[in-house]
């Protein structure tokens, strides 16, 4: 349903529950949460996130919401596709908008789900909605200054990660490398970094196609 919106009120059952999301709950909110753990094919390190957006004051006000989420990591993020999804709904509407990334393969773990609960209490403590003081800790801040955070597979193959989720790389180092399982004997395809900066994630199943997202890089902000 991500990138289902605005979605259409004779449509699929996607497309009638986003469009219910669009005309309805959307209009009413002032914050808007967003919670991932990288789909089918991706790994992150947590983080929670916001967009640069045209609005600066629109801006300002997401980004203090992810400074009170207090994930381990927060991260300013650009979208390399971004037509159609929640996040552009939310956000052409004015509203305050909060996502993450808690994780990887669609999944959920014991370290993840209690950063989940404790950041969306830290931001409607934040919001005034609910009474007590925000409950901060130690986060890392990760810029995506362009499209160059984002390294591809150019094969299909087999994945062979040479960085872990969290680790510094450095521009031009080989991040991951793809296998054929074609041709075992050819050389594997090098996947490079294409900033310097942190691995925040990572292709998550042991088999890759051509296209598919190998690694994102986080610029590290001091």
């Amino acid at each position: 349903m991500n990138r289902s919106f605005p979605g259409r009120p004779d449509g699929t059952v996607t497309e009638k529950i986003a469009d219910y999301f669009q005309r309805d709950l959307l209009p009413r909110a002032d914050i808007v949460f967003d919670f991932h753990s990288g789909g089918k094919t991706l790994d992150f390190v947590p983080f929670c996130a916001a967009h640069t957006l045209p609005d600066k004051a629109q801006e300002e006000k997401a980004f203090a919401a992810v400074e009170a989420f207090s994930a381990p990591f927060s991260m300013s993020m650009t979208e390399i596709d971004a037509v159609g999804m929640y996040d552009t709904a939310a956000e052409a509407m004015g509203k305050v908008f909060v996502t993450t990334e808690l994780g990887g393969g669609g999944t959920s773990r014991a370290e993840t789900v209690r950063i989940a609960r404790r950041g969306v209490v830290n931001v409607l403590r934040h919001a005034g909605i609910v009474d007590g003081a925000v409950e901060k800790s130690q986060t890392q801040w990760l810029d995506m200054p362009s499209g160059g955070c984002f390294a591809f597979a150019e094969d299909d193959g087999m994945i062979e990660t040479m960085v872990d989720l969290g680790e510094t790389v450095e521009e031009g180092q080989v991040v991951a490398r793809v296998h054929s399982t074609g041709r075992t004997g050819n050389a594997p395809r090098e996947i490079k970094a294409r900033l310097s900066g942190l691995l925040a994630a990572r292709h998550f199943p042991g088999l890759v196609k051509a296209g598919d997202c190998a690694a994102v890089i986080g610029v590290l902000v001091p």
